[in-house]
């Protein structure tokens, strides 16, 4: 008797919707949160991530000075003092294992760190999928990554990031994060990015589900990534008196005042049931 059957599991064909698909994988990085299991416990136990941007960060991104400071206040964007610069913010953004990946060192200098964290998350999701990452060269799986935006490419116009290169383009471009992954793992399925704005890693969800339904690929990677880096993006934001003067996101609450920025990665595996159900009989 299989697993599933053991567990009366809802993967049984007779049980379930023709829409439906299984999540077999999965992999985050977020503030204070480096895989699923550290997230879950810091929904737990109500633990606030929220921090002021840390020195390290100012360095990576080359401000010379806090965001609203241009336009004569202390960058809250509504005129009262108090810093609004206050967000979730991973650690270590600029750390990426080169060699592991097959990648040169003066690329991986020219590639968003957004590209690199996407590898990442992605060799970390197949691995909990228990799906070697070289099974898949040369299948139709697919890549589907929402990513709203590219700071690096800010660093790189200033002159903040490195030195333009052959590997400039791709590495900076956002388009290229989901092709990245694609390359490296030798994959034959659709591959591309979603710019929708807030909704970009939801439509990328809804996209790879649609694509499993329709046969096009046999696993579908989704997910999304977000990293601010440049001090720009988020003086656009003062200016707009969108960030919340006190750092903190009051949602549905009177005292809302704005949101707070954070930033981060994560990404699913899926496949069809009984595809998911094969594996686990092995």
């Amino acid at each position: 008797m299989s697993k599933w059957a053991e567990r009366g599991s809802v993967t049984d064909q007779k049980r379930l919707p023709s829409h439906a698909v299984a999540v077999v994988g999965m992999a985050c990085r977020l503030p204070e949160a480096n895989n699923p299991q550290e997230f879950w416990e810091l929904l737990r136990n109500g633990r606030d991530a929220i921090i002021d941007k840390p020195a390290a960060r100012l360095v990576l991104e080359g401000a010379t000075q806090e965001p609203g400071a241009a336009n004569g206040s202390a960058g809250d964007g509504h005129g009262d003092g108090t810093p609004s610069h206050r967000g979730g913010f991973l650690k270590d953004v600029d750390a990426f294992d080169a060699a592991f990946f097959g990648i040169a060192p003066v690329e991986a200098t020219a590639m968003d760190p957004q590209q690199r964290l996407m590898l990442e998350l992605h060799w970390e999701a197949l691995e909990g999928a228990a799906i070697g990452p070289d099974t898949l060269r040369g299948t139709s799986a697919g890549v589907f990554l929402g990513v709203a935006s590219d700071d690096y490419t800010t660093l790189m116009a200033r002159g903040a990031g490195p030195a333009a290169s052959s590997h400039s383009a791709t590495g900076g471009h956002r388009g290229m994060i989901a092709n990245r992954v694609s390359y490296f793992l030798g994959l034959n399925g659709p591959s591309f990015t979603v710019d929708s704005a807030q909704s970009s890693s939801l439509v990328a969800v809804h996209l790879a589900v649609e694509s499993l339904l329709r046969e096009e690929c046999s696993v579908a990677l989704a997910g999304g990534v977000q990293l601010n880096l440049a001090h720009e993006s988020f003086a656009a934001l003062d200016s707009l008196g969108a960030l919340s003067a006190d750092g903190m996101c009051h949602t549905f609450d009177a005292r809302a005042n704005g949101f707070v920025r954070g930033e981060g990665g994560g990404v699913v595996v899926g496949q069809p049931p009984a595809q998911a159900r094969e594996v686990v009989d092995c």
